[in-house]
């Protein structure tokens, strides 16, 4: 064979071989990604971060911490000095505007924190079990936003009963770290939620007690809110 040919037959196999290599990374399903990321959290006892919720033309900004299964706390630096608690058996909302301290038992009531709770294992087999899973546009990174260098995956997400609270859920994944970077929720009536996850630090050992919460003896009660 000559030199010449040997060269371009090499080409053409090096060639389709890249072709077959780009046909296995696609091969990932959105479900097999998606069990991939709930292995990520199954390792995931606690966690805290910085996280921004955009409901509207208000964002909120502020420290959230979650341990396994349902302890939920965010301290608000904006609006300053709100609070929301979930210690796993009442949910307590401070509003300093208002001085006033909403509280919701949870027995008995169904209550769900919503997108708050949702990066983590319990969420993720929720969700699994609640909506269909899919890929928004292809199972490749792509920018977080128009523009940023972050790269994301993105898997759309669309509910099998009319039962959920948000019809479609898109989470954006990152790659570096396989933990949600941005989870996006819209409701019934297309109103859309955001929370952004930032310096997200995984197992630190956070203590039962950090749930626990003594609103300010000036602020008025108000009980069962969710159901007046």
């Amino acid at each position: 064979m000559k030199r010449k040919h040997f060269f371009v037959l090499m080409f053409i196999v090096g060639f389709y071989m890249a072709l077959s290599n780009i046909g296995a990374q696609t091969l990932l399903t959105a479900d097999q990604f998606f069990l991939k990321l709930a292995d990520r959290y199954a390792s995931v006892t606690d966690y805290q971060a910085d996280v921004q919720i955009t409901a509207g033309r208000q964002p909120m900004t502020g420290k959230l911490i979650f341990k396994s299964p349902t302890l939920l706390r965010i301290d608000f630096s904006q609006p300053a000095d709100q609070v929301i608690v979930f210690d796993g058996k009442t949910l307590l909302v401070y509003l300093p505007q208002y001085r006033a301290v909403l509280r919701q038992d949870a027995s008995d009531q169904g209550i769900s924190l919503g997108a708050a709770t949702l990066a983590s294992k319990e969420g993720l087999s929720l969700l699994r079990r609640n909506y269909t899973i899919g890929w928004e546009r292809s199972p490749n990174e792509e920018p977080l936003d128009p523009g940023s260098t972050e790269q994301v995956y993105r898997l759309m997400l669309s509910r099998k009963s009319v039962s959920e609270g948000y019809k479609n859920i898109r989470l954006s994944v990152s790659g570096d770290t396989m933990l949600i970077r941005r989870l996006e929720g819209w409701t019934v009536s297309n109103d859309k939620i955001t929370f952004d996850f930032q310096n997200v630090l995984l197992n630190q050992g956070i203590r039962d007690d950090r749930f626990v919460y003594d609103a300010p003896a000036s602020a008025n009660v108000y009980n069962n809110f969710l159901f007046q």
